[in-house]
């Protein structure tokens, strides 16, 4: 399943003059399921993550890009998650199903920024996604992406390139978790893919001091 992605990630990589390294992939265990969660400031990250890590896991798409003529039947192809972010009974049976898929062995990779850095720095984390993870009860992985930013900053579309580095942290198992404690995980998650990034990717000084988790929002 993971074939067409990991060729499509590295052959728009090579194209785009994107030169990608791992560390850490030695923390991951093949067999295990995970939710990987990262900075998120460049269509370069989904570019090197799909193309550069091995590990089988499948995106998570809103409910409407499946709607799209053509392009919903090959997200359905490849086997990606549907999320329904309104509010209601609706999104949070669409919650549950992901979640299930995940606990029963799906991979996923999760951005809870909630959109693309504009600066390259990491900013507070939203909590849907750290729900997500409670539901699944499986360990979260956090991801450091480094020079992505650099290499195909947002609101460009022609890529500079350079090298990106990819670093992969210690998994942290959920179990212990509850609903309650939704806040204080995205905290440390944020936390942690903070430590997996360069200086020029860590947060500003001014959101150093400020909660890690804003307030969710809708859209």
């Amino acid at each position: 399943m993971q074939v067409f992605p990991r060729t499509w990630g590295r052959l728009l990589c090579r194209i785009a003059n994107i030169r990608v390294r791992v560390e850490g992939k030695e923390k991951l265990d093949p067999a295990k399921p995970y939710i990987f969660v990262g900075n998120h400031s460049s269509m370069a990250d989904i570019m090197s993550f799909s193309g550069y890590i091995s590990h089988d896991y499948r995106w998570i798409a809103k409910k409407e890009l499946f709607a799209i003529p053509i392009f919903g039947s090959g997200l359905r192809a490849v086997d990606f998650i549907s999320i329904n972010r309104s509010r209601g009974r609706e999104a949070v049976k669409s919650l549950n199903d992901a979640a299930q898929r995940i606990a029963d062995g799906a991979s996923v990779i999760l951005f809870p920024e909630g959109t693309r850095s504009s600066d390259g720095h990491l900013q507070p984390f939203k909590t849907g996604a750290i729900m997500l993870a409670l539901k699944a009860g499986v360990d979260v992985v956090p991801v450091g992406f480094n020079g992505t930013h650099q290499a195909l900053p947002k609101g460009e579309l022609l890529a500079r390139g350079g090298d990106v580095v990819l670093r992969i942290g210690t998994p942290i198992p959920t179990k212990d978790f509850k609903a309650k404690d939704k806040q204080m995980l995205a905290g440390i998650l944020h936390q942690k893919v903070a430590e997996l990034l360069n200086e020029c990717h860590r947060p500003l000084p001014e959101l150093e001091n400020s909660p890690t988790v804003s307030a969710e929002v809708k859209g």
